[in-house]
């Protein structure tokens, strides 16, 4: 099996998290990609949505389509959660599956700064998708972690220019998510009442 392993807080999932999974999946030829919401982000602090509510969400984000599956291991662990720790432990409970971690550029850029991402790239082999207004300087990051770009695959997607940020905002401001978010995403926040 060749699984593509897109983490994140999913604060809400939202269309650029599936564009990005669904290009990956199609372009690497993966079998699945599997949704890893980290239960307590370290760079978030106190200001995550509670994970039942983020689960529930990418759940509901991602089940109409068969290659996408949820991954609970940062959500049944105690925190707070890296990636190259989340890989790990997949690649323990299924060593005979290749890796591909997936992220944005905007992620991709910000990798020296991460906790032992060698660790990460290591295991898995890095699925970059490129964002609008986001220039990859590779090289740097090559300098910072040399050998990391031997072990990236870039992923060509639309560039949507959405994040999660902008939607809790517009949540607050009383605007519309549709088309940004799925439809039933879009309800569940109404009905629970989510970033008001």
């Amino acid at each position: 099996m060749h699984i593509g392993v897109l983490g994140g807080t999913f604060d809400p999932p939202h269309i650029g998290h599936l564009v990005i999974a669904d290009q990956a999946c199609d372009q690497l030829q993966l079998d699945q990609v599997w949704f890893a919401p980290a239960g307590d982000p370290p760079h978030k602090g106190d200001q995550v949505t509670p994970i039942a509510h983020r689960v529930a969400m990418l759940q509901l984000a991602t089940q109409d389509n068969p290659c996408f599956a949820l991954c609970r291991v940062d959500v049944e662990r105690p925190g707070p959660h890296f990636s190259f720790e989340l890989m790990e432990i997949l690649n323990r409970q299924y060593p005979t599956y290749a890796w591909h971690f997936i992220l944005g550029a905007d992620s991709f850029i910000e990798m020296p700064k991460w906790r032992s991402p060698e660790r990460l790239f290591r295991v898995a082999r890095l699925a970059v998708a490129r964002r609008p207004g986001v220039p990859v300087e590779a090289d740097q990051v090559e300098r910072a972690l040399p050998g990391i770009l031997q072990r990236v695959d870039w992923v060509d997607t639309p560039l949507l220019d959405i994040s999660s940020t902008d939607l809790r905002q517009r949540v607050r401001a009383g605007r519309s998510l549709r088309y940004v978010v799925p439809e039933a995403v879009a309800c569940y926040i109404q009905q629970h009442q989510l970033y008001r």
